[in-house]
């Protein structure tokens, strides 16, 4: 197993809408965990993303015994400020730190937060292509976490990340993100298509999902924008080179 910890990209500007989204995550597991009166997990089906309530319109009554009132529609964009423990937290929040704040950096907080919730979004419409029947409910910013990870594939392959390796040792190893985005997708791919979409608990088809939609979306925005921040700022290069 391999764990990211940190890159080698400086930003140029102050990442608030990347600080807002982790603020907003772990203010929202605090609340589910501790306050919400009908329980944490009541919490999570009513506002997770369930296909089959969603395409079927059913308030899965027969599955949980109680009726889920929540809005339908609400639920592709609560589910990914949703998480199921505090590792599942912890895990998300780092990983949208280290590659968020740079793709903010370049789109600007407006532009980022239209493309987080979108790749969200997409990630989503993946799984439920071969889950529309499931009762299980979608939880995590993961999804559109996934698509900030295939923008930054295209802004900085070269990049350094520091990782962290368990395998029978410990040890910080530093590698290009080409490398570190392309194992973690790898794996993603892998899992999705050997098992289920959602082994083990983890939607990995919304995991590829996500991370397609942001590296297309992001070969085109470069394409249309060139390696000069859209926010007009024509001093900032960005090197893309392989």
């Amino acid at each position: 197993m391999f764990f990211p910890i940190k890159d080698d990209n400086p930003t140029f500007r102050t990442p608030f809408l990347t600080i807002f989204l982790i603020a907003a995550n772990t203010l929202i597991f605090l609340y589910s965990k501790f306050i919400v009166p009908e329980g944490f997990e009541y919490f999570l089906v009513s506002y997770g993303f369930i296909p089959m309530r969603f395409f079927e319109g059913s308030n899965m009554a027969e599955v949980y015994g109680v009726a889920l009132e929540s809005p339908i529609l609400l639920t592709p964009f609560s589910s990914m400020f949703l998480h199921g423990g505090w590792m599942h937290l912890i895990g998300n929040m780092l990983v949208l730190w280290i590659y968020g704040n740079n793709i903010e950096d370049y789109l600007g907080p407006v532009k980022f937060l239209i493309f987080y919730l979108v790749a969200g979004i997409a990630a989503v419409a993946l799984y439920s292509v071969v889950n529309l029947d499931s009762a299980i409910p979608l939880v995590g910013a993961s999804g559109a976490i996934a698509g900030v990870m295939g923008a930054y594939m295209v802004l900085h392959p070269r990049a350094e990340i520091t990782v962290l390796i368990i395998f029978f040792f410990i040890q910080f190893v530093v590698l290009p993100a080409k490398v570190v985005l392309g194992i973690w997708f790898g794996l993603q791919l892998l899992m999705s298509v050997m098992g289920s979409s959602s082994g083990g608990g983890i939607a990995f088809l919304a995991h590829v999902g996500g991370f397609v939609f942001g590296y297309i979306i992001f070969r085109i925005i470069v394409s249309i924008w060139g390696r000069h921040t859209p926010s007009g700022d024509r001093q900032r290069i960005y090197k893309m080179n392989w």
